[in-house]
């Protein structure tokens, strides 16, 4: 079995180097393959969506990081 994993950003699959070589590793053993790619830059859409569901900010969900309340500091 293969695992792939992928995040999704405005309908295109964006994957982990690794996983993407692999893609390509299988698929060529059944046919030819070409890959067209780019090396564009992310839209900010596009990043602030991967931030968003990337996982990468979960952390602050964590109850040991609720440590501070509206009532903490000066008013601005």
């Amino acid at each position: 079995m293969t695992i792939i994993h992928a995040q999704w950003i405005d309908g295109q699959a964006v994957v982990p180097k690794q996983d993407f070589e692999r893609l390509l590793e299988l698929a060529r053993k059944s046919e030819p393959v070409v890959v067209h790619g780019t090396d564009d830059d992310l839209s900010t859409q596009a990043m602030m969506r991967l931030a968003e569901t990337g996982g990468a900010f979960d952390f602050w969900d964590a109850p040991g990081e609720e440590v501070y309340s509206v009532h903490d500091g000066e008013p601005i």
